[in-house]
């Protein structure tokens, strides 16, 4: 740095500073003499000055400076008379500069007078706050050799902000100077330990205060990875408190999952690293923003499972990021751990994932299209195709709509070292199946990928001893987190969309740990938790399909399937179109549990014919056969008769067309008065201000005339409502007033297309279901939505 003013000052003795390092006592006495007390001769202001420095104890806290405003002035070290002639008080300006504190010097952005050069850090032999008597001014004094430098402030607080920063600057950058370039350890980290301490008793307050200590020790360590086990610890210990608060940079990340790798049973990894990585998972909001965070806690949890009690101890890292109540108070913590758990277990099947690259696409094997000529495989590939195993006899009638599951050969074994692929096809009709559609160019849904039909034989994968010990660990904690009520929800919609790769539900130990966690969300009572069951989206697969039977993920012969049913069926899936899924897609399954007298599955295959989902006249004696083959099927067989007689007769035409129960009735006393008689061309009924509840609506749907209905002031709900959605196609005229309905209901009324007035005044309809009924309901012309949050 040069300091050639026009008339600021004389020039230095030579043109540039020597370096002094901050061994030097941080006061230093300048080069001119203190005048004696009362002495005014030599007056850098209206009164004499005094230095004095105000220690970081006095509880004030201050904000980093990167850049700001001062007012420059530069006394040079009078060494003639002209030269005390032209630093005198009468001579000496001020400039304006906005100064910037980088990481190694003091510049200025109009590099120009007195700051023409940039100010290294190394340069300043002494930083000082000034004050003077009866004169309000805020300078702060940089002493370097020649010379000094005065920075006046606005006031007080910023004079102490920029002395604050420019000690810290100054400081860093000497122990990044010293750290650049190590000789002895001993030394080092005696350093980063001087720099750990000066990063906590800094009075200024900014996230770089801590953070940049860190990046500095995390490229230390990244330039020497030759380090002792001790020496790592020593290092770990030093900086552990600068971690409290702070997540560690990326570089200091490898660092720490190398320690955990290499000594997973250290006491480091339960004193430093715990708090370390329950900070982040409670506060990180991306792990995409800096994956090696993720990598991190996953090491650490690897670490903990290699204790003697290691799954136990992991139990309780897991309790603790919950909490002891009932509900854990840090919203991050479960998608965070999700996450590393999703990561954890795509890495153990990671290498047969980047072997698909060199297998035929899994278009070409769904349609058997084996074009290995343009390949150049890494690893070897064999297509198998092993005789077509003869199906097994049954001893109940088969559905031509599904051909029964004939017995799996021997499994493909899947290696490092070799990928076997085993293709099974059975027919022409099994050959038209794994087509699909002429022209098609989709890719194949999930069970396709894996089986290429649900004939098809599952694959079986080896994993190497280390990928089987973090499999059994990530699927643990998966387990665990199943385990608890409040964080179940966001966890199965988490796992909704299925976010394993295909190798893993392939794998048939991943898929048997796995079962624990849907079998939890299928006796969820709650519809949030269950219905993630089903595939997010039509032509996806869901956990629905991959554990029924067929499915890749069965091995208990429909148990978990039937469950799933039963949950979904009781709530507010007992509709038409889930039974209408089930007779496409799992009619086979339903009646070999039938069969085996499971209940679920005969009052499936009872709703089937009751709401006429079978048209197949053959199809409908094979579920009645299979009805009457059991006790409890004969007994609700029975009861579904006598049902369709009732509806026969209720639906005769004849009797009234318009008819109001009064106050006070009930779904009993509705279902009573509809067995009396016929009601076939009953059109207008009221049930307003009666008792009735969504209970009733399967007495509604029975009456096939019906075109208004009044619901005033009954607790009719949702599920009432999507029942009628769904039978009452004809409905015209529909009244909601004052009812339990909302917006989860409501929305079910877009399917009645023959709406064309709706009363949904006083109920819990918000705007945009409102805006979404109008545009989906295109005779809809009289709509009462008063006291709502759409009026």
């Amino acid at each position: 740095m040069d300091f050639n003013s026009s008339g600021g000052g004389s020039e230095l003795h030579n043109n540039h500073y020597h370096h002094v390092e901050d061994s030097k006592p941080l006061l230093g006495e300048m080069s001119t003499p203190t005048p004696p007390e009362g002495n005014n001769n030599n007056k850098m202001g209206a009164g004499p000055y005094r230095r004095t420095l105000i220690p970081s104890s006095t509880g004030m806290r201050y904000k980093l400076l990167q850049e700001g405003d001062a007012q420059v002035c530069v006394v040079k070290h009078p060494r003639t008379f002209l030269s005390k002639l032209l630093t005198s008080k009468f001579l000496r300006r001020w400039e304006p500069h906005h100064l910037t504190l980088t990481d190694c010097s003091l510049a200025s952005a109009t590099p120009l007078g007195y700051m023409e050069s940039p100010l290294s850090y190394s340069c300043i032999e002494d930083l000082q706050l000034l004050c003077w008597d009866n004169a309000p001014k805020y300078c702060l004094q940089l002493s370097f050799p020649g010379g000094t430098i005065l920075l006046q402030a606005a006031n007080s607080y910023v004079r102490d902000q920029w002395f604050h920063s420019l000690q810290w600057k100054k400081k860093l950058y000497k122990y990044r100077k010293v750290l650049t370039n190590p000789s002895r350890w001993e030394v080092v980290l005696k350093e980063i330990r001087g720099l750990v301490e000066l990063a906590l008793t800094s009075p200024l307050q900014d996230d770089s205060i801590h953070q940049a200590p860190l990046h500095i020790i995390s490229t230390l360590l990244a330039e020497n990875t030759n380090l002792s086990a001790q020496e790592h610890e020593s290092i770990i210990v030093a900086i552990a408190p600068l971690l409290e608060n702070n997540p560690p940079p990326p570089d200091l990340c490898e660092f720490f999952c190398k320690h955990c790798r290499e000594r997973p049973r250290s006491m480091v990894v339960i004193e430093v690293f715990t708090p370390v990585v329950q900070r982040i998972l409670k506060h990180n909001m991306d792990f995409g923003k800096c994956p090696r965070l993720r990598l991190f806690t996953q090491e650490y949890i690897l670490a903990l499972n290699e204790l003697n009690a290691g799954m136990e101890v992991v139990k309780k890292f897991i309790q603790s990021m919950h909490g002891l109540t009932g509900q854990c108070p840090h919203p991050r913590v479960l998608p965070n751990l999700v996450a590393v758990c999703l990561a954890a277990i795509y890495s153990c099947y990671e290498e047969f994932i980047n072997s698909r690259d060199n297998s035929p696409s899994l278009k070409e094997i769904r349609n058997g299209c084996q074009q290995l000529n343009d390949r150049r495989p890494a690893l070897p590939l064999r297509l198998l195709r092993p005789a077509t195993p003869t199906p097994p006899t049954t001893p109940s009638p088969t559905p031509p709509v599904q051909t029964p599951l004939p017995l799996s050969p021997p499994p493909t074994i899947i290696n490092s070292s070799e990928v076997l692929v085993e293709l099974e096809r059975n027919n022409n009709v099994a050959n038209a199946r794994l087509k699909g559609p002429a022209g098609g160019d989709s890719e194949p849904n999930l069970i396709d990928c894996l089986l290429g039909s649900p004939a098809l034989s599952a694959l079986t994968i080896q994993l190497p001893g280390q990928a089987n010990r973090v499999l059994r660990c990530f699927a643990l904690i998966l387990k665990m987190l199943s385990d608890y009520d409040d964080w179940r929800p966001a966890l199965a919609s988490l796992l909704q969309p299925i976010p394993f790769p295909k190798e893993a539900l392939a794998h048939a130990k991943f898929t048997k740990e796995l079962k624990y966690v849907i079998q939890k969300f299928a006796e969820d009572p709650r519809q949030e938790v269950h219905s993630c069951l089903l595939s997010v989206r039509s032509g996806k697969d869901g956990w629905f399909q991959l554990y029924s039977p067929g499915g890749v993920a069965c091995d208990d012969d429909g148990e978990l399937f039937a469950s799933m049913v039963h949950i979904l069926m009781g709530s507010c899936y007992k509709t038409k179109k889930f039974l209408l899924s089930l007779s496409e897609n799992k009619l086979g399954p339903c009646m070999l549990l039938a069969l085996r007298a499971n209940q679920t599955m005969v009052e499936i295959l009872c709703l089937m014919l009751e709401y006429n989902i079978i048209e197949n006249k053959d199809t409908q004696l094979q579920i009645i056969s299979t009805l009457e083959s059991t006790q409890v099927g004969r007994t609700l067989y029975e009861q579904l008769c006598e049902r369709q007689r009732e509806l026969r007769e209720l639906q005769r035409k004849g009797g009234p067309t318009r008819l109001t129960l009064p106050s006070k009735s009930t779904d009993a006393d509705l279902a009573r008065l509809l067995s009396s008689g016929s009601f076939g061309n009953l059109e207008n009924l009221s049930l307003a201000f009666t008792n009735v509840t969504s209970a009733c609506a399967e007495q509604l749907i029975k009456l096939p005339s019906l075109k208004q209905l009044n619901l005033w002031s009954t607790q009719f709900g949702d599920p009432g409502l999507r029942l009628l959605s769904e039978h009452l196609a004809c409905l015209q005229v529909l009244n909601l007033c004052e009812t339990p309905v909302t917006d989860a209901g409501l929305m079910a009324l877009s399917s009645m297309k023959s709406l064309c007035s709706l009363n949904m005044n006083s109920t819990k309809l918000s705007a945009d279901t409102y805006e979404d009924l109008k545009a989906k309901l295109p005779n809809l012309k009289e709509v009462d939505i008063r006291y709502t949050e759409a009026w």
